[in-house]
């Protein structure tokens, strides 16, 4: 009986302490850098749902898209991982669509987003971009998933003015290079099955995107110790 409760106890310290909270958490979507034009854009499958990408450009173009609902909220925004190099890292995110459909977002007469767009469009399209202007070093905020702080740069949310498929796109006008995190939805939805799975591959994500692999390959030994006590515990409990 005491062996029970010890693998147990053991089991139980070894999720607390790999697993992160959900409280402030995304579902991260994984990204390869090729989402470089409108044709390869990296689909997000519900743009209610609480997603988030991590990404790296140097001068180039990240794409993301996906299906919107006339009168469902949009939300999105960028941060960016609190390291001195990146600390004047301002990209500017661009939201596209179908030329006579963004006409109709009231929010822009208010938001005054630039359309200068210096990127091809599709036949038919438009792009309003929206840049930081706000003052640096940014504000600031500590996200407990990741264990990581962050500066907030800009963030856009609107209604979506019709039915259909809609674009973000994220550069740098300067072409400095940056990493950076781009989230989108607000809803977080997370099952039993993401809490033992999503979560800590997201974790551990967020520490190989922040160049942190002192504490991944920490988790990594830890996580490889507690299955060998887990193993040794049940060994011994049917060898007896």
């Amino acid at each position: 009986m005491n062996r029970t409760k010890n693998l147990f106890l053991i089991t139980a310290i070894g999720i607390v302490m790999l697993t992160p909270s959900t409280a402030y958490a995304h579902k991260l979507i994984p990204t390869d850098g090729s989402n470089i034009s409108i044709d390869s854009s990296l689909e997000i499958p519900d743009p209610s749902i609480s997603w988030a990408m991590y990404e790296e450009i140097n001068g180039d173009i990240r794409y993301y898209s996906f299906y919107g609902k006339q009168g469902d909220p949009l939300y999105a925004s960028i941060v960016i991982p609190k390291l001195e190099n990146l600390i004047e890292f301002t990209p500017s995110i661009a939201f596209i669509g179908v030329e006579s459909h963004l006409d109709l977002i009231e929010e822009f007469k208010i938001l005054k987003p630039r359309t200068s767009f210096d990127f091809s469009l599709p036949q038919g399209y438009d792009a309003y971009v929206f840049d930081y202007d706000g003052i640096i070093p940014s504000k600031e905020f500590y996200e407990p998933f990741g264990q990581v702080t962050y500066w907030e740069r800009q963030e856009i949310n609107f209604d979506f003015p019709v039915d259909g498929t809609y674009y973000l796109a994220v550069f740098d006008e300067n072409s400095t290079p940056g990493k950076y995190a781009l989230a989108v939805g607000t809803i977080e939805d997370f099952s039993a099955y993401d809490f033992f799975t999503i979560l800590p591959y997201a974790w551990f994500e967020t520490k190989l995107f922040l160049n942190d692999y002192l504490s991944a390959i920490s988790a990594i030994l830890i996580l490889i110790g507690l299955l060998g006590v887990i193993g040794f515990l049940i060994y011994r409990k049917f060898k007896k």
